[in-house]
């Protein structure tokens, strides 16, 4: 009896270690939407809760947000940022007033946006300044942020959390290569990391290879262990904590 009760005690222990630790959450955002009307229906009818990012100055911009809206998805604003060009973009140097004037029209042309995330930026989300005062300004109209990481340099996330702002930054991009081998390989980079430290945010684009790829494997999600969520979900998941990429012990490493 002692040794059925001992077999039974270690059976039980290995069924304990190979169970998960916890769940693994993983949320999606599309960006540069807003540029074709059949890239955009494609990209909504994506199963689960995708995040649509929406250029302001493209054609479809407002009719495409406010569809979104209406089928249930998060919108959000895809701000165009140095090295990005146009009547909304931001470079360096530019005055306080000009990004407010600038950030007001955006979300004009995008309605609904519950908040924003960098196009490009790679050396505007590295200036300090305009970044805490966006950041701020965020806070004040009740926005949430989301930093693209384009570049290693960025103090965005780092400003959002010293301002106590709702915030989550990016871990994979999945279509730097635009492939479908290449694509489904970051996507499964992107599971894997979901299992390793609970959560990953994932950006891609609408580009056929990319929805192929995501309208195949997002309803496979499940049986691999990951939940899709929204981005309001994973940023109380993630709680404005950087994840070991990004910084240490919670804190973003170029604060």
């Amino acid at each position: 009896m002692r040794y059925l009760l001992s077999l039974l005690f270690c059976l039980l222990a290995v069924v304990a270690h190979a169970a998960p630790a916890g769940k693994a959450y993983m949320s999606i955002i599309i960006d540069d939407l807003g540029q074709s009307s059949e890239r955009d229906s494609r990209t909504l009818a994506l199963p689960g809760p995708v995040t649509m990012a929406i250029m302001p100055d493209t054609p479809h911009a407002t009719d495409f947000a406010r569809q979104a809206h209406k089928a249930g998805r998060t919108v959000i604003l895809h701000m165009p940022m140095d090295p990005a060009a146009g009547p909304y973009a931001w470079p360096p140097g530019i005055a306080i007033e000009e990004l407010a004037r600038r950030l007001d029209a955006a979300l004009a042309k995008v309605p609904y946006a519950a908040g924003i995330n960098n196009h490009m930026g790679s050396r505007m989300t590295a200036q300090r300044e305009p970044m805490t005062w966006l950041m701020g300004e965020l806070q004040r109209r009740h926005l949430f942020f989301v930093d693209s990481r384009t570049s290693a340099a960025t103090v965005a996330a780092a400003e959002a959390q010293a301002t106590g702002l709702a915030h989550v930054s990016r871990d994979v991009f999945l279509d730097d290569v635009r492939t479908v081998e290449a694509i489904n390989t970051q996507l499964q980079q992107g599971i894997a990391l979901a299992r390793r430290q609970g959560s990953a945010v994932l950006i891609g684009h609408p580009y056929p290879q990319t929805l192929e790829v995501l309208q195949r494997e997002i309803p496979q999600l499940t049986r691999q262990g990951i939940e899709l969520i929204g981005l309001h979900q994973m940023i109380g998941e993630r709680g404005n904590q950087a994840m070991p990429a990004h910084g240490r012990q919670g804190r973003y490493s170029n604060r």
